[in-house]
């Protein structure tokens, strides 16, 4: 089993930078990839962005491309979101995920392609 626990959410204004992490804890998650997600109120969850094990290869949704990083401390067992240049549009709660298994293509951005989930951090831009 893996545990995660997502931090550093918040309120920001529009225009405003915050960085949120994720410690995973249980076991080991150097070998899996990890993504974000995020659900804003009355909204289905969206993918945010995936990172691989070993942290080289990293993908984006459109909507945060050039403004979002992720990145992973495999050493701390820790994934991180830097989101900068935010938008009223990025309020949401956003959520950490483990993937365990293989995935190829748009499966890797489907949120059911991931096995565990932390309880999320709400970010709130205000304009």
């Amino acid at each position: 089993q893996v545990q995660l626990v997502e931090s550093g959410g918040g309120l920001v204004q529009a225009g405003g930078s915050l960085r949120l992490s994720c410690a995973a804890s249980g076991r080991s998650v150097s070998t899996y990839g990890m993504g974000w997600f995020r659900q804003a109120p009355g909204k289905e969850r969206d993918f945010v962005a995936r990172i691989s094990s070993s942290g080289v290869s990293a993908y984006y949704a459109d909507s945060v491309k050039g403004r979002f990083t992720v990145s992973r401390d495999n050493s701390k067992n820790t994934v991180y979101l830097q989101m900068n240049s935010l938008k009223p549009e990025d309020t949401a709660v956003y959520y950490c995920a483990v993937r365990t298994r293989y995935c190829s293509g748009s499966e890797c951005y489907d949120g059911a392609r991931y096995d565990y989930w932390g309880q999320g951090t709400e970010v709130t831009v205000s304009s």
